[in-house]
């Protein structure tokens, strides 16, 4: 019960914080403003995150978990343009989850690609699961990812596809059109994905 009240409290204040700094700009709110608008104190803010920058990094590393725990789970026969563009798909679904969630996740998301601090965020974070991704691509295929280029250059077209999609994000976008947006990223790179160079889905 008590872990289960952390995380309710985390994520609120998460989610004050992260709109907060949408709307008002990274670099004008302080620590003092989440706290005001969230109703919490400093001493309970530094509990769950050591600073407004935190925020966001939770935020990213929560998104990248999600993709390569969905990579890893999709069917071995599965054309690795499809299992990819599932595993993209997870946090692109959970920021359409509910309509009045949905623009809030676009400015934040606007707000990660603006800043040029948390863009580097972003970038490192990418880098990141681009090493994920590129070893359960290795696993998938019985690869080594040291010596064949496939897993890498996979995983980096699956994250440029993601990044593509954030950046083509329009206010007012509902899942349907997030989800097109998606598909029509992946059928840009899918020949490339499941090219006959590719590795065959083991037996």
């Amino acid at each position: 019960m008590a872990e289960r009240k952390r995380r309710l409290v985390a994520g609120e204040l998460r989610d004050a914080a992260l709109m907060l700094l949408a709307t008002k700009g990274f670099d004008t709110v302080t620590v003092d403003d989440i706290v005001a608008v969230a109703g919490v104190s400093r001493r309970t803010f530094f509990r769950y995150f050591a600073s407004k920058e935190d925020v966001v990094v939770r935020f990213l590393a929560d998104m990248g978990a999600s993709v390569v725990a969905e990579l890893a789970a999709r069917p071995r026969a599965e054309p690795p343009s499809a299992a990819l563009r599932h595993a993209v798909w997870v946090p692109l679904a959970a920021c359409t989850d509910r309509a009045d969630h949905t623009e809030r996740a676009r400015i934040v998301v606007r707000l990660i690609l603006d800043t040029p601090a948390l863009h580097a965020r972003w970038l490192d974070r990418q880098s990141r699961w681009c090493d994920a991704l590129a070893a359960e691509l290795a696993a998938r295929h019985r690869l080594d990812p040291d010596t064949d280029p496939y897993p890498r250059m996979a995983a980096g077209m699956a994250m440029l596809a993601l990044d593509t999609v954030l950046r083509q994000w329009q206010p007012g976008a509902d899942e349907q059109r997030l989800a097109e947006l998606t598909d029509q990223a992946f059928a840009v790179v899918a020949p490339a994905l499941d090219t006959p160079g590719a590795p065959e889905p083991p037996p």
